[in-house]
Protein backbone atom coordinates (compact mmCIF):
# COMPACT_ATOMS: atom_id res chain seq x y z
CA UNK A 1 0.00 0.00 0.00
CA UNK A 2 1.34 3.35 -1.09
CA UNK A 3 1.61 5.89 1.63
CA UNK A 4 0.33 8.86 1.47
CA UNK A 5 2.17 12.27 2.29
CA UNK A 6 -0.73 14.14 4.54
CA UNK A 7 0.33 16.81 6.21
CA UNK A 8 1.37 16.93 9.90
CA UNK A 9 0.20 20.34 10.55
CA UNK A 10 -2.74 21.97 9.68
CA UNK A 11 -3.97 25.41 11.01
CA UNK A 12 -7.41 26.86 10.24
CA UNK A 13 -8.56 30.66 11.63
CA UNK A 14 -9.49 29.21 15.05
CA UNK A 15 -7.80 25.82 15.24
CA UNK A 16 -4.64 23.84 15.27
CA UNK A 17 -4.73 20.23 13.89
CA UNK A 18 -1.58 18.55 14.66
CA UNK A 19 -0.13 14.54 14.19
CA UNK A 20 -1.13 12.91 17.24
CA UNK A 21 1.72 12.57 19.51
CA UNK A 22 2.63 10.58 22.87
CA UNK A 23 2.14 13.85 25.00
CA UNK A 24 -1.39 14.01 24.40
CA UNK A 25 -2.16 10.61 26.35
CA UNK A 26 -3.74 13.18 29.24
CA UNK A 27 -5.81 15.23 27.11
CA UNK A 28 -7.09 12.91 25.11
CA UNK A 29 -8.22 10.68 28.45
CA UNK A 30 -9.99 13.38 30.31
CA UNK A 31 -11.26 15.55 27.34
CA UNK A 32 -12.72 12.68 25.76
CA UNK A 33 -12.02 9.26 25.58
CA UNK A 34 -13.48 8.53 29.33
CA UNK A 35 -16.36 10.19 28.92
CA UNK A 36 -19.30 7.87 27.68
CA UNK A 37 -21.90 10.77 26.52
CA UNK A 38 -18.99 11.77 23.94
CA UNK A 39 -17.66 8.16 23.23
CA UNK A 40 -21.38 6.72 22.67
CA UNK A 41 -21.05 7.22 18.83
CA UNK A 42 -17.47 5.63 18.30
CA UNK A 43 -16.55 2.41 16.80
CA UNK A 44 -14.10 1.58 20.09
CA UNK A 45 -14.75 1.34 23.56
CA UNK A 46 -15.09 4.07 26.29
CA UNK A 47 -11.33 4.31 27.84
CA UNK A 48 -11.46 3.15 31.34
CA UNK A 49 -7.73 3.63 32.51
CA UNK A 50 -5.03 6.24 30.73
CA UNK A 51 -3.13 3.07 29.86
CA UNK A 52 -5.38 2.08 27.41
CA UNK A 53 -5.66 5.82 25.84
CA UNK A 54 -1.67 4.97 25.96
CA UNK A 55 -2.51 1.59 23.78
CA UNK A 56 -4.36 3.58 21.07
CA UNK A 57 -1.48 6.32 20.80
CA UNK A 58 0.60 3.35 20.12
CA UNK A 59 -1.24 2.33 17.75
CA UNK A 60 -2.02 5.91 15.82
CA UNK A 61 1.86 6.60 16.02
CA UNK A 62 2.72 3.44 14.01
CA UNK A 63 -0.29 3.29 12.18
CA UNK A 64 1.05 7.25 10.36
CA UNK A 65 4.09 5.70 10.08
CA UNK A 66 3.02 2.99 7.83
CA UNK A 67 0.45 5.10 6.13
CA UNK A 68 -2.64 3.38 7.52
CA UNK A 69 -4.26 5.76 9.72
CA UNK A 70 -3.67 9.18 10.27
CA UNK A 71 -4.73 10.79 13.60
CA UNK A 72 -4.29 14.75 14.49
CA UNK A 73 -5.43 16.46 17.55
CA UNK A 74 -7.48 19.54 17.26
CA UNK A 75 -6.98 22.28 19.67
CA UNK A 76 -7.98 25.69 19.73
CA UNK A 77 -4.88 27.79 17.98
CA UNK A 78 -5.23 30.82 20.41
CA UNK A 79 -5.08 28.78 23.58
CA UNK A 80 -3.75 25.84 22.64
CA UNK A 81 -6.18 24.17 24.61
CA UNK A 82 -7.11 20.45 23.38
CA UNK A 83 -10.44 19.79 21.88
CA UNK A 84 -10.49 16.85 20.38
CA UNK A 85 -9.43 14.21 17.50
CA UNK A 86 -9.96 13.71 13.89
CA UNK A 87 -8.87 10.27 12.00
CA UNK A 88 -8.08 8.98 8.43
CA UNK A 89 -8.08 5.65 7.65
CA UNK A 90 -6.13 4.70 4.82
CA UNK A 91 -8.12 1.87 2.97
CA UNK A 92 -6.28 1.34 -0.62
CA UNK A 93 -6.95 4.67 -1.61
CA UNK A 94 -10.25 5.18 0.12
CA UNK A 95 -10.41 7.35 2.92
CA UNK A 96 -12.72 6.63 5.82
CA UNK A 97 -12.80 9.33 8.29
CA UNK A 98 -13.88 10.07 11.58
CA UNK A 99 -13.82 12.79 14.87
CA UNK A 100 -15.10 13.31 18.08
CA UNK A 101 -14.42 16.38 20.26
CA UNK A 102 -14.46 17.18 24.00
CA UNK A 103 -18.56 17.46 25.66
CA UNK A 104 -17.51 20.95 26.84
CA UNK A 105 -16.61 22.18 23.36
CA UNK A 106 -19.69 21.04 21.18
CA UNK A 107 -21.90 23.52 19.70
CA UNK A 108 -19.15 25.71 18.41
CA UNK A 109 -18.78 24.96 14.79
CA UNK A 110 -15.10 23.14 15.84
CA UNK A 111 -16.43 20.12 13.92
CA UNK A 112 -17.57 21.81 10.75
CA UNK A 113 -14.75 23.90 10.45
CA UNK A 114 -12.10 20.80 11.11
CA UNK A 115 -14.05 18.34 8.96
CA UNK A 116 -14.22 21.10 6.03
CA UNK A 117 -10.92 21.71 6.41
CA UNK A 118 -9.46 17.84 6.40
CA UNK A 119 -12.43 17.15 3.36
CA UNK A 120 -10.30 20.34 1.23
CA UNK A 121 -6.79 18.45 2.26
CA UNK A 122 -7.44 14.94 1.55
CA UNK A 123 -9.66 15.71 -1.81
CA UNK A 124 -6.49 17.45 -2.95
CA UNK A 125 -4.78 13.83 -2.95
CA UNK A 126 -5.70 12.70 -6.00
CA UNK A 127 -4.89 8.73 -4.11
CA UNK A 128 -7.89 8.74 -2.62
CA UNK A 129 -10.50 7.73 -5.26
CA UNK A 130 -13.31 7.34 -2.51
CA UNK A 131 -13.77 9.86 0.97
CA UNK A 132 -16.82 8.78 3.25
CA UNK A 133 -17.70 7.99 6.75
CA UNK A 134 -20.89 6.75 7.76
CA UNK A 135 -22.78 7.50 11.47
CA UNK A 136 -25.32 5.91 13.48
CA UNK A 137 -28.77 7.72 12.22
CA UNK A 138 -29.09 8.82 15.78
CA UNK A 139 -26.12 11.19 15.86
CA UNK A 140 -28.02 14.12 14.08
CA UNK A 141 -25.81 16.92 15.55
CA UNK A 142 -22.87 14.60 13.01
CA UNK A 143 -25.65 14.00 10.07
CA UNK A 144 -25.45 17.57 10.37
CA UNK A 145 -21.54 18.47 10.33
CA UNK A 146 -20.87 16.22 7.54
CA UNK A 147 -23.37 18.18 5.33
CA UNK A 148 -22.24 21.76 6.25
CA UNK A 149 -18.54 20.19 5.20
CA UNK A 150 -19.72 19.10 1.63
CA UNK A 151 -20.46 16.03 2.13
CA UNK A 152 -23.62 13.65 0.85
CA UNK A 153 -25.67 10.97 1.56
CA UNK A 154 -25.49 8.32 0.09
CA UNK A 155 -28.04 5.67 1.46
CA UNK A 156 -29.50 4.50 5.10
CA UNK A 157 -28.29 1.11 5.98
CA UNK A 158 -30.52 -0.86 8.31
CA UNK A 159 -28.31 -2.97 11.47
CA UNK A 160 -24.86 -1.64 9.64
CA UNK A 161 -22.92 -1.82 12.84
CA UNK A 162 -22.55 -2.53 16.12
CA UNK A 163 -21.42 0.20 18.33
CA UNK A 164 -19.69 -1.03 21.61
CA UNK A 165 -20.89 1.97 23.65
CA UNK A 166 -24.47 1.17 22.75
CA UNK A 167 -24.57 -2.60 24.18
CA UNK A 168 -23.23 -3.74 20.77
CA UNK A 169 -26.82 -3.96 19.15
CA UNK A 170 -26.78 -3.43 15.27
CA UNK A 171 -27.86 0.13 14.63
CA UNK A 172 -29.17 1.64 11.79
CA UNK A 173 -26.33 3.68 9.89
CA UNK A 174 -26.28 6.63 7.31
CA UNK A 175 -23.17 6.38 4.70
CA UNK A 176 -21.69 9.73 3.17
CA UNK A 177 -19.78 10.58 0.49
CA UNK A 178 -17.62 13.30 -0.60
CA UNK A 179 -18.38 13.79 -4.18
CA UNK A 180 -14.68 14.22 -6.02
CA UNK A 181 -15.98 15.75 -9.08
Amino acid sequence: MDRINLPEKIETERLLLQRLRYEDAEEIFYGYASKPEATTFMSWPTHKSIEDTRTFLKYAIQSWQFGLDYSYSIRLRQANQFIGSFGVINELGKAQFGYIFSPRHWGNGYATEACRTLMNVLKDHKEFYRIGTFVDVDNTASMRVLLKSGLKEEARLKDWFRFINQGNRPKDCALFYLPLE
